[in-house]
């Protein structure tokens, strides 16, 4: 009899917890479950967020050439003469610095391309569409910015999400990609050249990102590495990014006075890929030899 009663006893007690924890999830309020890549910013409703929706670009895409598509790239080599580089910031859109490189930028009449979190966009909706208004590129940075091996679901869910709400933010598309921390490896950029993203990487770091990172330490970094067709990486979110907004000035006052102008991603690997057909159709017409005069 004492087996049955500790049996009777173990199993009143399973079929409390399972009880309590069926009241309990009954009693969570509606969605409170929804993973966090659902929560897309709700449609207009108010006539000035009718007027932006409106106003959004119609058919804006950022894309690669087809040679870099769903293809790692660091920068171009560029054959010509013409000095080019093309920065970009990542981890935004981010509430102030973001707004401050925006300044700077249009200041000096330059064009960069933006690699943006979700959840970093979806908290700051605004900045988002300055950002496109003012004719930077975008690029997608997932939605949780993790370093960690994700399965293809997860993966899928970190793009694809991100990607949804820059078109319903902005009404633009965009097929390019920067994996987190520029791991290649963890599932991400895997998943991306699936849908033919081009995988943005850089050949230039400014080394914000580093604590100890100052001001003339991230333009000493920059102006150092600045090469024809390089790709410049910095950040204007994702923590206190002031170093950078204080660097920027003086980076591209000191590359404009080495000759270089000023590029988005899409445009510098365009002009890439234009070199390249000019040089195969330069090699493809077989010179023509002149015959000797038949008399």
């Amino acid at each position: 009899m004492v087996w049955y009663r500790r049996t009777f006893a173990a199993v009143v007690a399973v079929a409390g917890i399972l009880a309590l924890a069926i009241f309990l999830r009954l009693r969570q309020p509606a969605g409170a479950e929804r993973p966090p890549y659902q929560e897309i910013p709700p449609l207009p409703t108010s006539p000035q967020q009718e007027e932006k929706e409106e106003n959004k670009p119609k058919n804006l895409v950022f894309s690669a050439p087809e040679r870099y598509q769903a293809v790692t790239v660091h920068g171009a080599e560029l054959a010509g003469k013409e000095k080019v580089i093309a920065l970009t910031f990542d981890d935004g859109p981010w509430p102030k610095t973001t707004a401050q490189v925006l300044d700077i930028l249009k200041q000096h009449q330059v064009k960069a391309t933006f690699f943006w979190i979700g959840q970093h966009l979806q908290n700051n909706p605004a900045i988002g569409r300055k950002v496109v208004a003012d004719g930077h590129a975008i690029g997608n940075h997932t939605w949780h910015h993790r370093y960690h091996r994700v399965d293809a679901a997860t993966a899928a869910r970190e793009i694809d999400d991100t990607a949804a709400l820059i078109f319903k933010v902005t009404g633009a598309k965009t097929f390019l990609f920067r994996p987190p921390g520029g791991n290649l490896r963890n599932g991400l950029a895997a998943y991306a050249k699936k849908k033919k993203h081009t995988i943005v990487m850089w050949s230039i770091s400014s080394a914000d990102t580093n604590r100890r990172a100052s001001a003339q330490s991230i333009i000493h970094s920059v102006l150092r590495g600045a090469h024809r067709g390089g790709i410049v990486l910095m950040h204007d979110g994702g923590g206190n990014r002031s170093a950078t907004v204080r660097a920027l000035p003086h980076i591209i006052a000191g590359l404009k006075k080495k000759g270089y102008k000023f590029v988005t991603v899409p445009e510098l690997l365009e002009m890439c890929d234009k070199e390249l057909k000019s040089t195969a159709a330069s090699q493809s017409v077989k010179p023509v030899t002149a015959q000797p005069a038949v008399e």
